[in-house]
């Protein structure tokens, strides 16, 4: 659905005013390969933290902290 709403915005756009539209065909690439090295951050960093988070929580989860929470 994302893709079908992009293409009728870019095909008005199109419409409207085509030496934007075409420009933004031709740059949305590059736009991407320059986000591509931030999104991999986001997705390392994200990992880190479940990591970390996880770690911390280990001795709750071994003592029972969450079961014992469950079952009052």
């Amino acid at each position: 659905m994302k893709v079908l709403i992009a293409l009728l915005a870019w095909c008005v756009l199109f419409v409207l005013c085509w030496p934007l539209a075409l420009l933004a065909l031709v740059l949305w690439p590059l736009a991407w390969l320059l986000s591509l090295p931030f999104r991999l951050v986001g997705i390392t960093f994200s990992a880190l933290f479940a990591f970390l988070r996880a770690l911390l929580m280990l001795p709750a989860r071994l003592l029972g902290g969450a079961a014992a929470r469950a079952v009052a």
